[in-house]
């Protein structure tokens, strides 16, 4: 590096530092043209030319020597001027091929050391410009270190506990982004989580300091011992593996909720933020419900989860649903409805135990005491009281066995809407005679069944909907409506009690009815199609649709082998989408919409991005042109992390003018159009990691459904085209396996005994696809 009065320094035969004109010197031409301009922390700019091939210490040493800077080069680093963004050898190129202006400053070495004296000394003047700053550097890895180092978390987490206002969201947002890294703070204790809990619970905390704390809490949660990467230590043979010492991964859903229930209101307080004007404050909410549903361990989670529903967070979610201006949230409901399809199947698959379970014995006093009715014995001398409310026998175990806790709650909810109606019906059937009695307990079971069938509640892994589905969420209220259907349909046929295999089949028949259109369907035509049907209409649509398919698919053993082929069918189309992203493919760098926050500019307007084999990163480089790509990561200089994405969110940006229509299966764009191929990569905090377009409907749908897959939290997928793979799967499958049974249209007993499996149990889909 040289200057242009001829002294010189090592390498100055690569980078040349020329200094500012002024109107009595003007600078020797050096013959080379300068690649960026450099201001010194004086504030003085001049013009450089930086060798790329260097590194950064490199570079910062040459500045130093012909500036002619005392102090030692390891005191300083280069930052862009405009982002302030540090300067390191992975970005170095970029920035001097797109003349970025750079600054010399200090060291993160020096600037950490710096920031944690002004939050121990707290003086005024500087307290809050660090926190300022504190909270930018701090997603510096480099910066973060040294931060660590010289005993910052302990200062910050000090500084969380003891101030307020807008000082405290500033320190909140800096631990929220220190809390990116999986290492560093894993000394935070009990206390602090506690701090953060009252912080977020306070009334007088304002909204920029609730986001942070909302977020911090999330992560927490997710620092799961489960989550870590690596192998886990075996702490006993009953308690659950624990991270090795050191590990953020000793937190999780039990040590978060401990703290939330001794803050009283603290998860009331987060459900009622769902109604926030702030959406980003309903977004950060609407995150930490989805972490705690997705991490709730088994000893908290009927407390957690009964409480939940006692905060009605259904129906908060619900309004969330036709808010049509919050489309940032869509990712987030279809997760937390991903959630609920989990919860509702736990539920489902959990048995009725009323001699060991407390709170089933509980439902069912409830139940039998609204009632109304007193026990007593058959004409052989049996017990006699189950029988009475319409169970067939008075094994409760044996009858809640297909629809299990999940079925004792529907009927408890129902008994509950109107308890008198209940009493009434009960002794309104006992008055006829025993033929004629509409079994109640039995019908809701079936309801139950069919309401699960609707909306295949057969897997706890995924949800195939990709759009809302208000109804669902709304299940005890679907089910007391369908009871009440089945109930009207009973009375108006005069039906008996070989009879309710035919009423089953108008239920099923109506549910179909009432429930389409979810996303859009308003709740006043579901209450009207199942309340002010004729049993005439309904027969009449049913006789015609028995006419258009055959009813094998009703029966009991045909549903669970549905059941069976769905999971395994989400789970083939869940390995072929990851597949995909392992192979990588390229796309166009797309222009995001206002709407969608910042972005990071790309370098080029095509991205080649491939899913690296510990599913932690997606690796990519820009490019003005596509080229071979070699299999492995060498091609792919820059990284995401997996972790730090929240949202897959689709139509979100445009494709630029320049781009050769050629390569979109699309029409002509206007202007900033959002393209339907389109999906960005964001985070809560920093706007959007990636804006991409893709050049065919298949390859948006293998990324998108691919990515929501692949996440820890989500469950859902994006496109209709996947939800519309597993669907054509499960068919194909099921008519296959059904081959042997249906192809002389032999009956099928409404019980099947599963013998051994055949030898030959390969899955059919390695043949299909």
């Amino acid at each position: 590096m040289s200057t242009t009065n001829g002294s010189s320094a090592p390498g100055a035969s690569r980078t040349t530092l020329a200094p500012p004109a002024t109107n009595s010197m003007r600078p020797k031409s050096t013959g080379l043209i300068p690649t960026n301009n450099v201001t010194t922390k004086e504030g003085v700019t001049v013009r450089t030319r930086i060798d790329p091939t260097l590194t950064v210490d490199d570079v910062v040493r040459q500045l130093c020597v012909n500036l002619k800077v005392t102090e030692p080069s390891s005191n300083f680093a280069l930052r862009d001027k405009d982002t302030d963004e540090l300067i390191v050898n992975e970005n170095l190129r970029k920035k001097i091929k797109n003349k970025a202006n750079l600054k010399l400053v200090n060291s993160p070495n020096i600037e950490a050391a710096e920031i944690v004296q002004k939050l121990l000394v707290r003086d005024e003047r500087t307290f809050k410009m660090a926190l300022w700053s504190l909270k930018k550097f701090i997603k510096e890895e480099k910066f973060a270190q040294e931060f660590l180092s010289h005993g910052g978390l302990s200062e910050l987490a000090q500084v969380i506990c003891t101030e307020h206002g807008n000082t405290l969201a500033y320190a909140l947002e800096a631990m929220h982004n220190l809390m990116d890294l999986d290492y560093g703070w894993s000394t935070l204790d009990n206390t602090f989580i506690f701090k953060v809990v009252q912080i977020l619970s306070s009334p007088n905390s304002l909204i920029n300091v609730c986001r942070p704390a909302t977020a911090i809490l999330k992560k927490l949660v997710e620092a799961d011992p489960m989550n870590a990467p690596g192998p886990l230590i075996a702490s006993s043979s009953r308690a659950p593996p624990v991270a090795p010492p050191g590990s953020v991964y000793r937190y999780g859903f039990q040590i978060v909720f401990q703290q939330m229930r001794r803050e009283k209101g603290s998860l009331e307080t987060v459900v009622n933020r769902l109604g926030s004007a702030d959406t980003a404050m309903i977004l950060h909410s609407m995150m930490l419900i989805n972490s705690l549903l997705s991490h709730v361990n088994d000893t908290e989670w009927d407390e957690f989860i009964s409480e939940l529903e006692r905060l009605n967070v259904r129906k908060a979610v619900i309004r969330l649903m036709s808010s049509h201006n919050i489309d940032d949230l869509t990712s987030s409901i279809l997760d937390f409805q991903a959630n609920i399809v989990r919860v509702t199947y736990r539920k489902k698959s959990t048995l009725v135990e009323p001699e060991v379970e407390p709170l089933h014995e509980s439902a069912l006093e409830y139940i039998w005491n609204c009632s109304k009715v007193q026990d007593g014995r058959d004409n052989d001398g049996e017990v006699l009281k189950w029988r009475k409310l319409g169970f067939s026998s008075e094994n409760l175990v044996h009858e809640f066995q297909e629809v299990g806790e999940l079925g004792l709650d529907c009927l408890r909810n129902f008994v509950a809407d109107d308890p008198d109606l209940f009493s009434k019906v009960i002794l309104e059937q006992l008055s006829r005679p025993v033929d004629r009695r509409c079994p109640i307990a039995r019908a809701s079971n079936e309801i139950v069944e069919l309401l699960a069938e609707h909306w295949v509640i057969f897997a706890p892994a995924y949800s195939t909907s990709t759009t809302y589905q208000p109804f669902f969420l709304n299940f005890y209220r679907v089910h007391a409506l369908a009871t009440q259907f089945f109930l009207r349909m009973w009375n108006e046929s005069g039906s008996a009690a070989g009879d309710f295999s035919r009423i089953v089949a108008l239920a099923r028949s109506q549910v179909k009815v009432a429930l389409q259109r979810e996303n859009t369907k308003p709740w006043h035509e579901v209450e009207h199609d199942f309340l002010d049907c004729e049993y005439r209409a309904v027969r009449d649509r049913q006789m015609q649709e028995l006419e258009a398919e055959d009813d094998l698919l009703s029966k009991v053993p045909v549903r669970n082998l549905k059941e069976k082929i769905t999971r395994e069918s989400a789970e083939f189309v869940r390995q072929q989408r990851i597949q995909c992203l392992f192979q990588g493919a390229w796309f166009i760098n797309g222009i995001p919409t206002p709407a969608n926050g910042l972005s990071r500019r790309p370098n080029g307007q095509w991205r080649f991005i491939r899913l690296d084999n510990g599913l932690k990163y997606l690796h990519y480089v820009d490019s003005t042109v596509q080229f071979p790509v070699r299999n492995g990561l060498e091609d792919l200089p820059e990284r995401i992390e997996i972790a730090a994405i929240t949202q897959i969110a689709t139509g979100t940006c445009a494709s630029p003018p320049n781009i050769l229509r050629d390569h979109l299966d699309l029409p002509p764009p206007n202007s900033l159009t959002p393209s339907p191929l389109s999906f960005s990569l964001l985070t809560a905090t920093e706007g959007s990691l990636a804006d991409q377009i893709a050049s065919d409907q298949s390859r948006w749908a293998d990324w998108t459904d691919g990515l929501n897959m692949l996440r820890r939290d989500s469950g859902h997928v994006t496109s209709e085209e996947t939800a519309g793979y597993i669907k054509a799967l499960t068919e194909i499958g099921l008519k296959i396996k059904l081959l042997d049974l249906s192809g002389e249209k032999v009956d099928i007993p409404s019980g099947l005994v599963a013998g051994p499996p055949p030898s030959n149990t390969d899955f059919f889909f390695s043949d299909l696809i």
